[in-house]
């Protein structure tokens, strides 16, 4: 696949993403240009502040998962992470978070993999639940493991054959753009990718990245 087409998967996913947001922004304008109760402009002002949180931790997380956050050194801090999944999963209550990540810093591809691998489990959750996300780096690399466990998961085939590597690359999808970079930088690290969703109410995804 071509950078250009690439980019456009990303382009339409982090549009996808931010227009619920962004649009509930535009419409609490509108109301409250158009509205004179005291207590409905409170409202008003809640539900913008509600979008404009989901907006901005939408675009921290997006930034870090799938663009050149970090500047140009070769690692970042995890507590980075860590921040922008608790900005997006774990705001509202929805979604229960647990971290067990002890690396202080890991590699921009693995701090990629390990976001975009959260941004597809989390998804999964479509009635919420637990989120668990662990790394361990060892003499050979790092693994990788995010564990969604929920009353109801929903993982998209599409997705599942992205990530372990059984889709073409002509067949890709925007849905599938996260996916996409996951597979993309584990083979190029040499490492592989596996899914395990065969138990009801939980979902493994895990990557190794040699070292």
């Amino acid at each position: 696949m071509k950078s250009h087409e690439f980019a456009s998967l990303l382009c339409s996913r982090l549009c996808h993403d931010l227009l619920s947001p962004v649009g509930a922004l535009n419409n609490g304008i509108e109301l409250l240009a158009d509205e004179h109760d005291p207590e409905m402009r409170a409202r008003c002002l809640d539900l913008l502040g509600e979008s404009a949180r989901a907006s901005a931790n939408k675009l921290k997380f997006f930034r870090l998962a799938f663009g050149a956050a970090g500047g140009f050194a070769d690692e970042v801090d995890s507590r980075e992470a860590r921040a922008a999944i608790e900005g997006l999963f774990g705001a509202d209550g929805r979604i229960q978070l647990g971290w067990m990540v002890d690396e202080p810093v890991i590699s921009k591809a693995a701090l990629k993999v390990l976001l975009n691998i959260v941004l597809i489990a989390g998804d999964a959750l479509v009635r919420g639940g637990r989120l668990d996300v662990g790394a361990e780096k060892h003499t050979h690399g790092l693994d990788i493991v995010v564990r969604a466990e929920g009353s109801r998961i929903v993982l998209d085939p599409e997705l599942r054959n992205v990530l372990v590597g059984d889709t073409g690359e002509d067949e890709v999808a925007p849905r599938a753009a996260a996916a996409w970079l996951v597979h993309c930088l584990v083979e190029e690290g040499g490492g592989q990718v596996q899914v395990a969703d065969g138990q009801e109410g939980m979902l493994l995804i895990g990557a190794s990245l040699p070292a």
